[in-house]
């Protein structure tokens, strides 16, 4: 009898071990391996933060890839040009597009393109916090300083973004829709273009991103008054501290911004599969991506498919009503599945 049991053991295990084998190898077989360059498509311009932040998550995917990623700058629209050009691709995996998730989620509230979160699939790399910065010659000392002279200059102060629908252009429209100030809007052709203008004395305010603005800080060209953040910022390289706009409007709610590289569904599922598996097990433990977040002041923080969503769904609510309150949305929010924050 305890023969008979060994033997019927024995044939479990084999055929367990087996079947697992059987499992890896039907995994290995329709894991993706494309035999072609993957284009990915920045909607904006180079040297912003998608582009710097897309061309760094693409040299850290080609190796587990197998595969070179092709970056191609295709500006416009607020994004939408690139984005509808990649919508409009043939679903074979080979078109990937980027940027922030707030922007894909609202490009149908705006009118812009006519598409929701539900027809991509998200992969998350960074988040990224706005910062309120000055030419470094304005003499704003602190971001009560510029407040006030907001009010007492409506509509006069420039105020440089990369365009409607741009992470600079969301936040000074919240800080508006909590201050009621005015401003004078000056929109560029990506972040790092409005950054320059800054510096160069063509606007005295740009309110973009951390990852774009860190270079003229450090320099000394730029001077940050404001993070639109909970917490204040600290950046590696820059002495200053920055405060939290809560010091100033202790109301303001704000979410963080992610990045991430949008693949759009229909491509195969092993398309998914394998750059889910990439993300979960290899880009997370990517020492270069973590180096050039501390070195940007931006979280690395990657994530794939529902937590991707959940993760940056905030802001995307945040910035759709932000739009729709203050009359620049022509579709409701509500009817497309982004309900009130």
């Amino acid at each position: 009898m305890r023969k008979t049991n060994v033997a019927v053991v024995l044939v479990a295990v084999i055929t367990l071990v087996g079947g697992m084998a059987a499992v890896r190898t039907v995994s290995a077989e329709n894991s993706w391996k494309p035999d072609k360059p993957v284009n990915l498509v920045v909607p904006w311009g180079a040297g912003g933060a998608t582009d710097g932040v897309s061309r760094q998550t693409a040299m850290a995917l080609e190796e587990p890839l197998g595969q070179k990623i092709v970056i191609v700058n295709q500006p416009g629209a607020s994004g939408s040009v690139g984005t509808k050009g990649v919508l409009d691709k043939p679903k074979d995996g080979l078109y990937w597009t980027a940027g922030a998730v707030k922007d894909l989620g609202v490009y149908k509230v705006q009118g812009l393109l006519d598409t929701t979160l539900d027809d991509w699939h998200l992969f998350l790399n960074f988040a990224i916090p706005n910062v309120v910065a000055v030419n470094a010659s304005t003499p704003y000392k602190d971001f009560g300083e510029l407040l006030e002279a907001f009010k007492q200059n409506p509509g006069k102060i420039k105020v440089a973004t990369a365009g409607v629908n741009s992470a600079g252009h969301t936040a000074i429209e919240m800080i508006k829709s909590y201050t009621g100030i005015d401003y004078k809007h000056v929109s560029y052709d990506g972040g790092n273009p409005a950054v320059i203008a800054t510096v160069a004395g063509e606007c005295d305010v740009v309110p973009q991103l951390s990852k774009e603005e860190v270079d003229m800080l450090k320099a000394g060209k730029l001077r940050a008054l404001a993070v639109l953040a909970d917490a204040p910022l600290s950046i590696e390289g820059y002495a200053q501290e920055i405060p939290s706009i809560k010091q100033w409007i202790p109301d303001f709610v704000t979410a963080p911004i992610y990045f991430g590289i949008f693949v759009p569904k229909g491509v195969p599922d092993e398309v998914v599969a394998t750059l889910t598996d990439i993300w979960n097990n290899t880009l997370v433990n990517s020492e270069g991506l973590k180096t050039f977040a501390a070195q940007n002041a931006m979280i690395f923080d990657p994530a794939a498919g529902e937590a991707a969503l959940k993760k940056s769904f905030p802001m995307v609510q945040l910035d759709a009503w932000l739009k729709f309150d203050s009359g620049d949305a022509v579709v409701d929010p509500s009817t497309i599945g982004i309900p009130r924050p």
